[in-house]
């Protein structure tokens, strides 16, 4: 399973990868939607997780840009945030996101999405 994590916050980035790799999963990070639009193409992700609050293009703009091409349009992105609120999943919904996480979140319910996601087993 290949995971993206697009996310400015280099700490979230590695916690996720750790979890990940310890799942048994390729990651690829990315610290912004720019980053992560220069890598997807080369990565092909089988799920993304991107961050809401990021500098320059935010996680809704960048997932709104993934889902407009044809190549990753039907590959899975879970929007994460700190914040816990029906207006952010609703506006993430509208721009094609499939689910929210919220931060900070545990290895536990990091795997639990990804098997969601993914169909595996537990």
């Amino acid at each position: 399973m290949k995971v993206l994590i697009i996310d400015d916050s280099n700490t979230i980035r590695r916690s996720a990868e750790i979890f990940l790799k310890q799942g048994g999963h390729e990651v690829m990070l990315a610290e912004d939607g720019f980053d992560a639009l220069a890598k997807i193409s080369d990565f092909h992700p089988d799920l993304i997780f991107c961050d809401i609050l990021m500098p320059r293009l935010d996680g809704y703009q960048t997932c709104a840009i993934i889902k407009r091409n044809e190549k990753f349009s039907t590959t899975p992105v879970i929007m994460l945030s700190s914040k816990d609120g029906v207006f952010d999943k609703a506006r993430g919904r509208m721009v094609g996101s499939q689910e929210y996480l919220t931060k900070p979140f545990t290895k536990d319910q990091l795997l639990q999405t990804v098997r969601d996601f993914t169909g595996q087993a537990n």
